[in-house]
Order: C-alpha cells, then structure tokens, then sequence
C-alpha cells in the first residue's frame, strides 16, 4: 500500500467537491469547508469523540457529540474496569441538519449539545481542551458531573487522513486522532467522586467529518500511555473508504509519528471477549489484546442503524519505529473495536 504523505496546506475539495490530494498528514494540513461538499444535507457527518482512560485506577469515560445529518447523536458511557461494567447515556435530536456547528478545525472552537437528558461541551483553545459534561438522569436517576481539561502537545504529530470510496469519489473521510494527552480533573456520579491525573491517565480525540456511503463497516484500536517515561500509544484501523492513498496506522512515540502499512485485527465475531490479535505485514506492530469489557450497542431507527463493539482491554507484544528501535509494551490499557452503520 502506498503511504502519501500530504504537507502543503491546501483546501481539502476541489470546485468538484472531489479531495484535492488525498493521502496522510501529522497535523490538518487540509481546510475542511462544508460548504464545498457536493452531498445532500442527510449524507454528511460530522462528529467529536473523546476517550478517556486511566491506566492505574481502572476507570475511564468517552464522549460523542455527532451530527448526521437527519439526526445529532450525544452520548457519555462511564468505563469501570474493575468491575467489567459500563454505564451509558445517549441522546438523539431529529433532522439537526448540520445545526450542531462544529468547528471546521480540531485546534479551537466549541461544540455543544444539550437537552434535558444531558449536556456536553467541549471547549478548545490552542493545547488546552476543555471536557465538561452533565447529567441527573445518569444510572438510574444518579446525578453526574464532568470536567476534565486534556493538554495536548502542538509540536507532537498527530494522525489525519483524507480518503474517498472508488464508489463515489465526491463521498469522503477526512479525520484526525490525537492521542497520549494527559489529563487532568474529575467524574463524580452520584457521591463518588473518580480523579484523573496526568502521570496515568490519557485522553484520545476522534474528530471527523465527512460524506459517507449508506452502508459501512469500520475497525479501529487506540492505546496511550507512557514508556520510560516518553508518551507512546498507536492509532490502527481500516475497513472505511479505499485507503490505497495511505492508511491510518501509525505509532505515536515522544511526539513523532512514525507510519505503518498495513494492520489486521484477528478476532472471534462471535465473542469479542475472547483475545484478539494485531498483526502487520512489515512486522512492525505486532501484539495480542487480552479484553476486558466489550460495550456492546446497537441503535435502530428506521433506516438508521449502528452495531458497535469497542472493546476495552490490554496490549501487550512489539512495536518496532521508524529508525529501528523495538519497544515491548507490557498490558497497556486502549480499545479496539468492530462497528457497522446505516446512516
């Protein structure tokens, strides 16, 4: 698979609403305009997702605000990994059409929903993000609060890429991950009250927008950490628009981005829990995910439909970089997932 790698800032349509060049980038170097999207208002998502987990007290939480279009979709699930249990809350809004507003870059900007089931705000500027969420309607009428402010590196690369289908070239993904941010702040649900520090505890963004086919199927891992003390964690993944530009597999190490081929996920579709294994053709990622939880969902209305299995557990095996150095990673806490959406 060829990896083309795009550094010149440039918009990401051209006057056809094609990508101008697609392939990957370490930071946005493509200027999303949703106004130059040649799509009906119905095809078009856009959407922010956070993860975030602690590795030495077992806990974490991940947020979604997302617009499709024909519906907004908000949701918090709270991860005990103690206990092997998940807690979620989701919200839908019908035909928001785009309302929602997201910004047209990751690096600053607020997204916002709210209703009377639950309230989630993201605040950016510059490294600092800013994650409040509330509920009273949160596991069985307990009240939860949220606020954590994730600090991220802008010298350290990133993942973006910027991909089409070979069966319409107008439908695009055009997404970024950001991961090993450290975080800092608080969950409290009900009277407990859970810490994140930045010495164990890290953040990963989602942030996506796009043109999609109807149908899709998508599988993704991310892991963040520390190792000797350097930030370390990946983002792996495929399945999603034709990636013959370049793949989003990449290992994150002290702030370098260093590009892998190709990676598959092996696993048991019939039971997630059972251990999964991650393998590439260079040799470079190689590495077995023992799980923990599985937080099964799935949503139907109507036409619309999303299958998610993210399941929570630990890597361990051999990441090898760019200049040749072997890292082994010992139980690093991330997730990996199988999703597939009608929308």
């Amino acid at each position: 698979m060829a990896q083309h790698e795009v550094v010149v800032s440039q918009e990401l349509l051209n006057d056809d609403g094609r990508i101008a060049e697609e392939g990957w980038a370490r930071q946005q170097v493509w200027q999303y305009d949703r106004s130059r999207i040649k799509a009906p208002w119905f095809r078009i998502k856009e959407w922010d997702y956070y993860c975030i987990l602690s590795q030495k007290r077992g806990y974490g939480i991940a947020l979604t605000v997302s617009d499709l279009g024909y519906a907004a979709l908000a949701s918090l699930v709270w991860l005990d990994f103690t206990r092997r249990s998940f807690e979620p809350l989701d919200s839908i809004k019908l035909l928001t059409r785009g309302s929602i507003k997201f910004p047209p870059s990751s690096s600053s900007g607020e997204v916002k929903y709210e209703d009377a089931k639950v309230c989630i705000r993201y605040q950016t500027d510059g490294g600092e993000r800013h994650i409040e969420a509330s509920s009273s309607r949160f596991a069985g009428g307990q009240t939860l609060e949220c606020d954590l402010t994730l600090q991220q590196d802008l010298r350290a690369d990133t993942m973006v890429i910027a991909t089409s289908w070979k069966e319409n070239r107008r439908a695009f993904y055009y997404n970024q991950k950001i991961n090993c941010m450290p975080a800092r702040g608080m969950v409290s649900i009900g009277d407990k009250i859970y810490a994140f520090e930045p010495d164990d505890s890290f953040g990963v963004l989602d942030w996506g927008r796009g043109y999609w086919l109807y149908r899709n199927r998508w599988y993704w891992g991310s892991a963040s950490g520390l190792y000797e003390g350097k930030p370390i964690g990946w983002n792996i993944g495929y399945g999603f628009t034709d990636r013959t530009p370049a793949s989003e597999n990449v290992i994150f190490y002290d702030g370098k981005a260093n590009k892998l081929d190709e990676v598959v996920f092996h696993l048991n579709e019939d039971n997630y829990l059972e251990p999964w294994k991650f393998t590439s053709n260079d040799g470079r990622f190689e590495m077995d995910f023992e799980p923990i939880l599985d937080r099964h969902s799935a949503m139907k209305l109507g036409i619309i439909a999303s299958i998610q299995n993210q399941v929570f557990g630990y890597y361990s095996g051999t990441l090898v970089l760019d200049d040749g150095k072997k890292i082994s990673i010992d139980r690093l806490l991330g997730f990996a997932e199988d999703v597939r959406n009608r929308w």
